[in-house]
């Protein structure tokens, strides 16, 4: 059986209380963020291992990569699935 994923459990409620629209898909110690609706990737999610803080990388240029204008941001989960969720930046290829 599965280890249960609390930070991936925590994405997921997010998206549900939102009314959907997101896969989450957890690979290479993140989490992959993709539009249900197209499969174009929307944001990625890589945890710090400090406490529940999370870097939020965006796609650009056929990578993930830097999401913000002065290079990765590194905030809470909680405060991360709200900068992905009301940032258009994120949902170009969605």
């Amino acid at each position: 059986m599965a280890r249960p994923d609390p930070m991936l459990e925590r994405i997921e409620a997010f998206n549900r209380s939102r009314g959907g629209g997101v896969a989450v898909c957890r690979a290479a110690k993140g989490y992959s963020l993709y539009s249900e609706r197209s499969g174009g990737p929307v944001a990625r999610l890589k945890p710090t291992g400090d406490d529940d803080k999370v870097r939020v990388l965006a796609w650009h240029r056929g990578k993930w990569g830097a999401s913000g204008p002065f290079g990765v941001p590194t905030m809470t989960l909680d405060r991360a699935l709200d900068y992905v969720a009301s940032n258009s930046f994120f949902w170009i290829h969605a």
